[in-house]
């Protein structure tokens, strides 16, 4: 059965959205963005925290890696648990968790304290996320009407992220400890609200399944240890780097083997034989990879080399909150004239350009140098961000879609830690020493990276600019077979390919 919003299982497409729709909408965009402010407002406090708790760089690398490995080792278990055990379920329970765990971690008065909470916290996101995602998916009707519902949420969770950079600037100068204060309230804020207005959906009919328990386990495994081995890659060896990269990719196999047996796999192995969705998955990571580690070297540029407060630099960056405003104002005009395809590749060349524009940055930069790369960045992501989520979840059925978004979310949180990376690496490789040019030798030498990202991305969306016919679908499949017949296939290829 659908979880619809309205009254009536079809609507017509560009109908309005009813006040229960908009309330329940505004709830979930609250979800989503107190994920992004969570994760900037912690960015913004890490100096304050190492002072007061007197950590080391390493120790306080793990603060930061604690919670990606939380988010993105769980991030495929949460989405299929959505679709198991009940979507607003889901959602609460884990809802509850980041709460309690958020301010466990305003309490910490030792580093570990701290790192445990955040790893809880990352896990609880991995859950809560997609199970908010798929309420959306399900709840409202595919087309136009989702589509609309999908770039708010999308524009609200890039708005958390740049707002949370400013506001952790605000909060840090009162005491680091608000950075996570904060974020309890908004949840209990949402909290109320989801137990108030999200509607309940039917108990998933789970007669005759099994949990896939060495799924979940295999899967989960591979996807911490991959992350694991991406995060520290520049804080520890090669040997150890290569050996748990090769541990994740060997559980990987093995994960890959277990679900192909299994009767009621975790993850229908099917769903990624979907041209559109395989595509969007790898242009979000590379999305991610590109947008992440542009902007990890203009806070070292700005704050290492420029001597910028790190409320200054907060303030230098929120341009690129133009996409909050942008994704549910322009983009949705966009995709209904030119379709979801050709906005994500016209989105994914302004990131291209914009990142082109910064290779040749000075030391002695105006702001206004800076301007025409940051805003076109902001323009880039709202045209992208959005669309990619649509394609990602189009055409794939209700009871599947929590694992759509979780494969999505997993893309996003992957590409960000190997971008991270990447450009770390490649920044300390080439800064020779701790000279102002040296060190404005190592970002420019890192700004390559992020170009390189957003060009692989740009070529890996060419593909979907072409419809093609007889591809897989993911609209259907489960115990009975993974394939579901040609011609919906070829309408879910030609929806996202228009």
């Amino acid at each position: 059965m659908s979880q619809n919003l309205t009254p009536h299982a079809h609507q017509p497409p560009g109908r309005p959205f009813t006040g229960r729709e908009r309330i329940v909408l505004l709830v979930l965009c609250g979800a989503i963005f107190l994920e992004g402010i969570d994760i900037a407002m912690l960015n913004v406090a890490l100096p304050s925290i190492r002072a007061d708790l007197g950590l080391s760089t390493g120790s306080l690398q793990w603060v930061m890696s604690a919670y990606v490995l939380g988010y993105g080792g769980f991030m495929l278990l949460g989405g299929r648990a959505a679709d198991l055990f009940g979507r607003r379920r889901m959602f609460v329970l884990w809802l509850c968790v980041f709460l309690v765990f958020s301010g466990l971690g305003g309490l910490a008065t030792e580093g570990w304290m701290l790192v445990v909470a955040r790893f809880v916290t990352g896990v609880a996101a991995a859950f809560m996320t997609p199970a908010g995602l798929s309420i959306i998916t399900t709840g409202f009707q595919e087309g136009p009407r989702r589509n609309k519902a999908l770039l708010f949420y999308s524009g609200t969770a890039a708005g958390g992220f740049s707002i949370g950079l400013v506001v952790g600037g605000l909060l840090t100068g009162l005491g680091w400890r608000w950075v996570f204060f904060a974020p309890v309230v908004l949840s209990a804020v949402i909290l109320v609200g989801a137990l108030t207005v999200v509607p309940r959906s039917p108990r998933p009919d789970r007669t005759g399944q099994r949990v896939d328990v060495a799924g979940g386990v295999t899967i989960t495994a591979a996807i911490v240890l991959l992350v694991l081995g991406v995060e520290r890659a520049t804080h520890t060896t090669s040997a150890w780097t290569a050996l748990t990269v090769g541990a994740g990719l060997a559980l990987l196999a093995v994960f890959v083997t277990v679900e192909r047996r299994a009767a009621i796999p975790l993850v229908r192995l099917g769903i990624l034989r979907s041209g559109p969705l395989a595509r969007a998955n790898a242009s979000a990571l590379l999305l991610a990879a590109g947008f992440f580690g542009f902007q990890f070297l203009v806070v070292l540029y700005l704050q290492e080399l420029r001597d910028w407060s790190t409320l200054k630099t907060s303030f230098a960056m929120l341009v690129m909150g133009v996409d909050a405003v942008l994704s549910p104002l322009l983009t949705p005009r966009l995709v209904n004239r030119f379709g979801n395809a050709r906005v994500i590749f016209g989105g994914l060349l302004l990131a291209a350009l914009a990142y082109a524009l910064f290779l040749p940055v000075g030391a002695d930069w105006t702001y206004a140098m800076m301007f025409p790369t940051l805003l076109l960045l902001g323009l880039a992501f709202s045209l992208a961000y959005g669309p990619l989520t649509i394609v990602a979840t189009q055409g794939v059925a209700e009871r599947e879609q929590g694992l759509a978004g979780a494969l999505l979310y997993t893309s996003f949180q992957f590409g960000a830690a190997v971008g991270l990376s990447m450009v770390t690496a490649v920044n300390i490789a080439a800064t020779a020493s701790s000279s102002p040019s040296a060190l404005l030798n190592g970002y420019r030498a890192a700004l390559w990276v992020p170009l390189v990202a957003a060009l692989l991305a740009v070529l890996v969306s060419a593909f979907g600019l072409r419809t093609k016919r007889g591809a897989p679908v993911v609209a259907s499949g489960g115990p009975a077979g993974d394939r579901a017949p040609a011609d919906a296939a070829d309408a879910v290829d030609a929806s996202a390919a228009r």
